[in-house]
């Protein structure tokens, strides 16, 4: 079976939602898991944390569908490249829902030529530019939500992704 690595990334999460979100991770992995927690200065009364991760190819889609019940709490977890396949990433926020993308092994967004098609269609018939399609399909909306609650976090300890294979 193919392993991969990754990160969960809880950008902001009620104080309430830390139990739920420690048991969501801990059943993925069939055990329990404790995360080390600290305040999110970018919205008050809520808490940020990261895990490194390692587990079977797919872990981050279960991890993702496992977090996303938590309704208020803002996220991303990244999953790698491995010998399975290209790596994902998922993001989240109360406001937008889930956004999700096939990661490169270089770490860029890979967009498939269908979405890209669609998108020069919807500019060709005026429904959407095509600047504002490509900005969809990268998650730029949820990143720029997420931005700020990153930045919160800086200087906290980093965490690197590895390279795979």
């Amino acid at each position: 079976m193919d392993h991969t690595r990754g990160i969960i990334q809880i950008h902001s999460a009620p104080a309430a939602l830390r139990p739920h979100l420690e048991w969501a991770i801990g059943a993925v992995f069939g055990h329990p898991i404790e995360l080390s927690w600290s305040d999110q200065p970018a919205e008050p009364r809520t808490l940020r944390s990261e895990y490194s991760w390692r587990g079977p190819a797919g872990t981050g889609a279960q991890l993702t569908s496992a977090l996303k019940g938590c309704l208020r709490a803002r996220f991303e977890v990244t999953e790698e490249a491995s010998a399975a396949g290209a790596g994902s990433r998922w993001a989240y926020t109360p406001a937008l829902g889930l956004f999700a993308a096939t990661i490169g092994e270089h770490g860029d967004i890979m967009i498939h030529e269908d979405r890209l098609k669609q998108a020069l269609l919807a500019d060709a018939l005026g429904r959407r530019s095509l600047a504002e399609g490509v900005a969809e399909l990268l998650g730029a909306r949820w990143d720029d939500e997420l931005e700020v609650f990153r930045q919160a976090g800086a200087g906290q300890p980093v965490r690197w992704l590895h390279q795979v294979g």
